[in-house]
This record gives structure tokens, C-alpha cells and sequence, in this order.
């Protein structure tokens, strides 16, 4: 058996994956409409929507297998990313690449197998539409050009997801993308006993910057914060704006400590901008920094309402604007 390559662009792959805050998420109609439709144009028994994660290949779509993913090492979508084109086997048991693979010789023991990648918007293949049988066949043109057709159709999908995920001024996640994203992150690292810092930021003085150089320059200001927390925050911490001039970063495997000395590294960055832009203001914040505690369920929701009361309480009255405390 063969195991997939890695694309040459896997990390930047990954991380616009993970951007969609779509694996595991549960069934939508709009993603099964295209497994049922392709089974009912190809007389398969099993049509997927596969993404291809680190690890594994999850199913945002699967209908005729029993489970909602499988090893990446024994994917045939792994496979299928590596290319532009439809990956064919026409049979499974006759191809050297496969014929020993686990999902060839046991359940669900496949034969046919195609995938048609689905491009993300930066050129990345993030997974597959692809169609299995349990007996060899093939494809013609036509066919070829229908899968495609309902490739498109998942990419497009893809995309309205992010949409529906991204703050539109800053291009980083609004607030129900962070949701979805933060609390899987936090369940998974509960589950290890992985440390978890969140930090709630609160600009100050945002009101004046739009009153006194216009909304043009508020949406510049925060546009800003948006770009110093991507060139600050590391690829699996999750950041996001959560509306008007409030933002918040989950720090994964990060405890209080060092929490607060990446949140001065941010200041330092920022004070930095201020020094050189020279726009007539200064963008500062106020920040309220919580950690979740080992062996206690917590949810995104409430850790961000005690990470906004004290932020708040910072405001009010700390001369750093900056406390810590622990979740319980």
C-alpha cells in the first residue's frame, strides 16, 4: 500500500482547512443535497464530501458508509489532492497502489473510486467530492465533465461557509466562527490537559478616532489590530473579531504566564505601529486575560463573559489595564 504524499503547500493548505471552522460540524442539507444527487446521476452506493486533515480525512457529507472518518495514511482523497484533476481507479484490487489497503480488502471494499478536488479560493486543495463502488468501472467524458460540475458546487458552498464565518472589514473570524472553532479547541484540549488562556481586547478611545477623522479611519484602526494579531499569534491560536471594537484570542497550550507576556509582545507590536504611522491617534486597548483550569468543562461562552467583566473592571480601574484570573 501506498501511503498519500504531502502537498508542497500542506501548511498553507491546512490552515485555510482550518479557517473554514468546518470539521466536525455537524451534517448539512446543502453538502448532502450534492452526495445524493451525485449518487442518483452515478449509480454509486457511496458519495462523499471528504475533507483531508492533518491526520485523517473527515466527512462533511457521507452517505453509504457508517462512519464520519478514517486514517489519512489509507485515504484515497490524500491522494487526489495532490493533483488538479479527477483521481480515477478504475479498480482498486488490480492497482499496486492499493490493493492491500485496509478499505480495499476489508468493508467497504472498494473497487471504483473518484475524486474531483475542491480548490479553495488561494489555490489550495482542501478535499474532495468523490464517488465509490464496490465494483470496477469506469467513466466517460461526459460523466467527467458532471462530477466536475458538482465539484463546483461543493467549492462553492465551501466558500459561503467562510462567508458566513468571517468578519467582512477585517477578514478574520466574527464571532460564530470563533465560537465553533474555540470550543472544539477547548474540548480537545480539556481532554489532554493542554493549558488554555483566552484574552477579551477592548480598543479605547475608538469612538473618537470616528468622530474626529471619520468611519474611513475607524475601519483603517481596526483593520490594523486585525493584521498585528495575524503577524503575532501562532497559526493554532484562533483570533477573532467579535463586533464593533472587541476582539479575543484563544491561546492554545498557553498558560496565565505566558499569556501575559505574548499579550506585551502584541502591546509592543502595536506601540511600535503608533511610533511610525503617525495618523493623528494612537490605537491602544485594554485587555482581560482568563485561563481554564484542568479537570472542569468550560464553554467559549463563558469564558468570554468573565474574560469581558474583566476587562471591563481593567478598564476601569487598573493602571496596566491588566489582570489575570483563573477559570473555574
Amino acid at each position: 500500500m501506498k501511503k498519500p504524499d504531502t502537498p508542497q503547500d500542506e501548511a498553507t493548505r491546512l490552515k485555510s482547512l482550518r479557517s473554514l471552522n468546518i470539521l466536525d460540524t455537524s451534517a448539512e442539507e446543502r453538502f448532502d443535497r450534492l452526495t445524493r444527487l451525485a449518487i442518483r446521476m452515478f449509480d454509486v452506493p457511496i458519495a462523499l464530501v471528504s475533507l483531508v486533515d492533518q491526520n485523517r480525512q473527515w466527512f462533511k457529507s457521507c452517505i453509504g458508509l457508517p462512519v464520519s472518518e478514517t486514517s489519512r495514511d489509507i485515504s484515497f482523497c490524500g491522494h487526489a489532492i495532490l493533483d488538479n484533476e479527477i483521481f480515477i481507479i478504475p479498480d482498486a484490487s488490480k492497482d499496486k497502489r492499493f490493493a492491500d489497503n485496509p478499505l480495499v480488502v476489508n468493508e467497504p471494499d472498494i473497487r471504483f473510486y473518484a475524486g474531483c478536488p475542491l480548490r479553495y479560493l488561494d489555490g489550495s486543495m482542501l478535499g474532495t467530492l468523490c464517488l465509490i463502488d464496490t465494483k470496477p468501472r469506469t467513466l466517460n467524458k461526459e460523466d467527467l465533465e458532471a462530477l466536475k460540475d458538482l465539484a463546483e458546487l461543493a467549492e462553492r458552498e465551501l466558500v459561503a461557509v467562510q462567508l458566513a464565518t468571517l468578519d467582512d472589514l477585517t477578514r478574520i473570524s466574527n464571532r460564530r466562527g470563533f465560537i465553533t472553532l474555540a470550543q472544539n479547541s477547548l474540548d480537545l484540549c480539556s481532554r489532554q490537559e493542554i493549558p488554555v488562556s483566552l484574552v477579551f481586547f477592548d480598543l479605547n478611545n475608538f469612538k473618537p478616532i470616528n468622530d474626529n477623522f471619520g468611519h474611513a479611519e475607524g475601519d483603517h484602526a481596526l483593520k490594523v489590530f486585525a493584521d498585528h494579531m495575524r503577524n503575532t499569534f501562532r497559526d493554532s491560536d484562533i483570533f477573532a473579531r467579535l463586533g464593533g471594537d472587541e476582539f479575543v484570542v484563544l491561546l492554545t497550550n498557553t498558560t496565565i504566564e505566558s499569556a501575559q507576556d505574548i499579550i506585551t509582545r502584541f502591546r509592543q507590536s502595536i506601540d511600535s505601529y503608533n511610533k511610525t504611522a503617525d495618523r493623528g491617534y494612537d490605537i491602544t486597548f485594554c485587555d482581560g486575560i482568563v485561563t481554564a483550569e484542568h479537570g472542569h468543562n468550560h464553554s467559549i461562552e463563558a469564558l468570554l463573559s468573565q474574560a469581558d467583566s474583566l476587562m471591563y473592571d481593567n478598564k476601569q480601574g487598573s493602571p496596566d489595564c491588566r489582570k489575570k484570573v483563573i477559570a473555574r
